[in-house]
């Protein structure tokens, strides 16, 4: 934080205390003129329903002096101040890495012997499938649903159609170091509407669809020439640049025309994060065993 923003807060926060304490002060001091404690105030409602001048119980005022000492109390051991640290140094960061550093010595040997056995024993140890299961749904299911089935955009996980590979090695190199996929947008290149048109096309014919002969004879000459690099001649693509496969029926965004012209029109870009610092190398060996096991 910046040190303008610091000092903003600390004015403004300590000004906020001072104002109560003077607002407090200022509403139980007698004023001149004011009717005596039990006395009427000279407000009648309804004929005879007379307000008294009965001020708080004195215990209440005491209740609101307490609470500002607290709150200086309070500011002096913890941060609230800007920049001040407070006299325990105490950080959310800090508190958050005490608690990994505890969950490890206490969690750690049971995660480091399920490292030491191959994932593909471990998809089938249905108490480690259950622990992975846990850490899908706690760090995964947010992006890929609790199915592990996915979205638009999001793979399904419980098929056999892989992006990167789905043997285990290729699996947990994805929850390790994440995956960065880019579809260049096409459209430019391909020439228009009427070139996307006869891709979309060629496209649709690879996974068995009726298209335009004519239309899917040009767009199979524009697609060799322009997408083959990525998904191969034949379509099936490449798990080492993570180029999907087109001849079967499964879509990442969507299989229909307007779906796949959108795509090469405007490009794609997909980002699973690496999980390697936040997750470890342990825990990720056994997520990489649930995942790998949906699909088995």
């Amino acid at each position: 934080m910046s040190s303008f923003w610091s000092n903003y807060i600390i004015i403004l926060t300590v000004l906020n205390i001072v104002g109560c304490l003077w607002l407090i002060k200022w509403a139980s001091k007698k004023r001149k003129g004011e009717a005596s404690e039990g006395e009427v105030t000279g407000h009648v409602w309804d004929g005879n329903l007379e307000e008294l001048n009965n001020p708080m119980p004195r215990w209440w005022l005491w209740l609101f002096y307490i609470t500002i000492i607290f709150s200086a109390f309070y500011l002096w051991l913890y941060p609230g101040l800007g920049n001040v640290e407070g006299a325990f140094k105490w950080t959310q960061v800090g508190q958050y890495e005490d608690e990994v550093a505890q969950a490890d010595k206490q969690y750690g040997p049971l995660f480091a012997k399920y490292a030491a056995t191959p994932i593909t024993e471990l998809a089938k140890d249905k108490k480690a499938k259950a622990i992975g299961q846990r850490l899908f749904l706690t760090y995964c299911s947010t992006c890929h649903g609790s199915d592990a089935k996915g979205a638009p955009g999001f793979p399904n996980l419980a098929d056999k159609d892989w992006l990167y590979g789905g043997s285990p090695e290729s699996i947990k190199e994805s929850i390790l170091n994440g995956r960065s996929g880019v579809m260049p947008a096409m459209g430019a290149a391909l020439g228009g509407d009427k070139g996307i048109d006869e891709v979309v096309s060629y496209v649709q014919s690879l996974s068995g669809r009726k298209t335009d002969a004519a239309e899917t004879k040009a767009g199979k000459a524009k697609f060799e020439m322009m997408c083959a690099a990525c998904h191969q001649k034949s379509g099936e693509g490449n798990t080492t640049l993570g180029a999907a496969n087109l001849t079967d029926t499964i879509w990442l965004y969507g299989g229909s025309a307007g779906a796949i012209k959108k795509v090469i029109t405007e490009g794609r870009n997909g980002q699973m994060p690496a999980h390697k610092n936040f997750l470890g190398e342990d825990k990720s060996h056994l997520l990489a065993a649930y995942v790998y096991s949906l699909s088995q």
